[in-house]
Parts: structure tokens; C-alpha cells; sequence
């Protein structure tokens, strides 16, 4: 593990405080799976893993209707109002 500092408020501090009582832990283990949460939910991809996520959900939904490539603009603003 690397130490490092931050700084946070009292307000952070007192909350994370009575967590880490209320869990049992201390408050550096209660930082360290905030910050893994936020990577977890954060993750940049990259453009191949994002044009392989498009191409693998193209065609996996059907909306029923046969002219969709013709009033796509007409349905797009049905749906946005």
C-alpha cells in the first residue's frame, strides 16, 4: 500500500468516523472502498472496448416497427416529449 494525504472537512471527518464505529473498521478502510467504488463506477474504456460494447448491442432490440430507419427523427422526438 502507498500512504498518501488528503484533506477533508470536519463534517467528513466526524461522518466517517461514526461509520467506521459502526462498522468496525477503521476510517483508512472505509476511504479505500469509496475510492474503489468510484474507480468501479468511473472507468474510462477505451474506443475499441466502447465500438465492441455498440457492436455487440446493435440489432439485440426490436421496437416492432418496420419504418425505423426512414422516421427515426420523427420517433426520436415522440419519445423525448
Amino acid at each position: 500500500m502507498v500512504r498518501t494525504q488528503v484533506q477533508l472537512t470536519e463534517d467528513q471527518v466526524r461522518a466517517l468516523k461514526r461509520l467506521a464505529l459502526e462498522q468496525n473498521t477503521s476510517m483508512a478502510e472505509i476511504i479505500r472502498r469509496s475510492v474503489d467504488a468510484y474507480l468501479k463506477t468511473n472507468q474510462f474504456s477505451s474506443n475499441e472496448e466502447k465500438v465492441a460494447r455498440a457492436k455487440a448491442a446493435a440489432g439485440r432490440f426490436r421496437s416492432g416497427l418496420g419504418d425505423i430507419s426512414e422516421r427515426h427523427d420523427h420517433y426520436l422526438g415522440d419519445a423525448f416529449q
